[in-house]
């Protein structure tokens, strides 16, 4: 029996997702690649980040989106995974935007993080 968790996530774009793990100063690998679990189990995932312990979280495409996977018994960073995957989602939110907004030829006139931690955007874009 599997000691993984799939938690499931609106992340569908690869690229963006390192691009946010990369920002987030997470050090991560590209797979495909094993996550690491209980007992020798491994899982195949799109992305990896190695935890000090030996076991993984990965981020692993069900057909949809990217769902994260680990063993949440074993999880090993310093904020809760909620907060976790709260903060890689922001991320990711903000490199979607801005991936989308320069294909339709705006810039980036402001770019304010917020005291809660909100991302506050300001673009334009010339005619």
């Amino acid at each position: 029996m599997s000691h993984f968790s799939h938690i499931k996530t609106q992340i569908r774009d690869l690229n963006a997702l390192q691009q946010a793990l990369t920002e987030l100063k997470i050090d991560w690998k590209a797979g495909p690649k094993d996550v690491r679990g209980y007992r020798g189990q491994v899982h195949q995932a799109a992305v990896v980040v190695e935890q000090d312990n030996g076991y993984d979280i990965g981020f692993s495409w069900n057909g949809q989106a990217y769902d994260l996977v680990a063993d949440l018994q074993f999880w090993n960073q310093a904020i809760p995974v909620e907060r976790f995957l709260s903060k890689i989602t922001q991320q990711y939110a903000f490199q979607t935007v801005m991936q989308e907004t320069a294909k339709q030829g705006f810039q980036v006139s402001e770019h304010q993080t917020q005291k809660d931690g909100s991302i506050r955007l300001v673009l334009q874009r010339w005619s």
